[in-house]
């Protein structure tokens, strides 16, 4: 069971959005998610058409005694196909006065606790926190072992979102355990060269810590929320639909710890009957391009793993040259283009993907 929270002490800039809409993507995709709203304001219960007030019970009643660890499955509430939510109110807000008496390693590891019940009934826990890195965050932190900080594509944010590491830096050393960081900028409005130009920022200060992935503005998102659904329910083919499930592909296929491989001699015995692997040369080329990478499912949708790039011009032109090394078969691949998943435009080929979109169709020989 993978525990992730999604965590930044600025509001607005997607942990919401992000908790709810991957959580649809990943059971889209087959998983069993929970959805944790440790945010007193109560956003993702709200998100998940639930109405707070309504509720007999929530995280609350959970987390304030110490036998509260054992009432968590009497607080879930399914709430879609594969996807439950243990719900937030505004009474969470009081937790961290109710626990002030209490020695700090106690009351921030009561959610770690209440989530040790629930194994292994769920693939994946999703915490939504609350805007700030108070007793409510510590205790998501000492539950997960992965945190994703969604960034909007600004230099403000930016420079709060360093802090934010340094804080989570500190905070592992006294909570004793090692977390798996990632940064997804959220927010990003390709039409603006300040919002390309800042993404680029983005990717050069965080480097492998930052997904492919990039959450481009999408009214549907809002939208979804409105109605109560994460966004592949309310519209799959949108491009917020589009880029959480991508964003699902990349937290699939790396997890933190590597999972065991499989076994090699029939791997080998694989590979011996589709034949040697061949190199395989395509190219993307485009004038206004920063960044471009390629996935497909021969990389487990992994931009650029695996993959030789070069990078020349011609004329006006940037030509992004990527060279592969395929056994003979057929693969479904993208190019993810400053953050955009994009069909290879020089290849007529394509067929729908597991997600819906049109992948382009790579045949080797």
């Amino acid at each position: 069971m993978r525990v992730i929270a999604i965590v930044n002490q600025k509001g607005g800039c997607g942990k919401t959005t992000t908790t709810v809409n991957l959580a649809g993507a990943l059971a889209a995709d087959g998983a069993r998610v929970l959805i944790l709203d440790m945010d007193p304001q109560a956003h993702a219960t709200l998100a998940m058409g639930l109405e707070p007030d309504d509720l007999d019970a929530n995280l609350y009643e959970v987390l304030v005694e110490p036998a509260g660890a054992s009432r968590l499955d009497s607080v879930i509430i399914d709430v879609g196909d594969k996807i439950d939510i243990a719900p937030s109110s505004i009474v969470l807000s009081a937790l961290e006065q109710k626990l002030a008496a209490e020695r700090h390693d106690t009351r921030t590891e009561r959610l770690a606790v209440a989530l040790d019940t629930l194994q292994p009934l769920y693939d994946y826990v999703l915490i939504d926190c609350p805007p700030n890195v108070g007793l409510l965050t510590f205790n998501a932190l000492r539950a997960a072992s992965e945190v994703i900080i969604p960034l909007e594509t600004s230099f403000f944010a930016i420079d709060g979102v360093q802090k934010l590491l340094e804080t989570i830096g500190l905070l592992s050393d006294r909570i004793g355990h090692e977390l798996s960081v990632r940064v997804l900028p959220t927010l990003y409005d390709g039409r603006t060269r300040y919002a390309r130009q800042t993404l680029g920022d983005i990717r050069e200060l965080f480097k492998e810590l930052c997904f492919d992935t990039v959450i481009r503005l999408n009214v549907k998102l809002r939208e979804a929320a409105r109605e109560g659904v994460p966004i592949s329910v309310y519209a799959k083919s949108a491009n917020g639909a589009m880029d959480y499930a991508s964003v699902a592909m990349e937290v699939a296929a790396s997890p933190p710890e590597q999972r065991p491989t499989s076994d090699r001699s029939a791997d080998q015995e694989e590979s011996a009957e589709a034949g040697p692997p061949r190199e395989v040369v395509v190219r993307f080329t485009d004038a206004e391009a920063g960044d471009v990478r390629i996935a497909g499912d021969f990389n487990g949708w992994v931009p650029d793993r695996g993959v030789r790039s070069l990078i020349a011009s011609e004329g006006q032109n940037r030509v992004w040259t990527k060279i592969l090394s395929l056994e003979p078969g057929t693969y479904q691949y993208r190019y993810v283009v400053d953050g955009e998943w994009r069909e290879d435009p020089s290849n007529p080929q394509s067929e729908p993907g597991p997600t819906g979109q049109l992948n382009s169709i790579l045949q080797v020989h």
